[in-house]
């Protein structure tokens, strides 16, 4: 009953043989390699037109106050974020202390 039943396999009936596979050998013909090709005339570059951006003194001073402030401002609102949680986090435990402390006065006056 509890033993598993295996599937009986089927034996072969006849003789059994591989199929042959015939090699037939290949020559090998040497070839002559093909002529370089000829050198194309130069392909001229074409020209932007966008105009090039250049960093003088100036600007890369207003680009490192601008990522400067960038930074200052998501810092300042990740940081009040954080005190915000902390602050609704000990209110909620003098929220839980009051409880406690109003039911187990209640339970001791009964």
């Amino acid at each position: 009953m509890f033993r598993p039943k295996l599937p009986a396999m089927p034996q072969p009936t006849g003789q059994v043989t591989p199929p042959a596979v015939v090699v037939e050998p290949t020559t090998i013909t040497p070839c002559t390699p093909a002529p370089p090709p000829a050198p194309a005339a130069p392909v001229p570059v074409p020209v932007s037109t966008r105009p090039t951006v250049q960093l003088t003194p100036g600007t890369a001073l207003a680009l490192v106050g601008g990522g400067t402030a960038v930074v200052l401002v998501v810092g300042t609102v990740l940081v009040s974020m954080l005190l915000a949680v902390a602050v609704t986090a000990a209110s909620v435990a003098v929220c839980a202390v009051v409880l406690r402390s109003l039911l187990a006065s209640d339970a001791k006056r009964r």
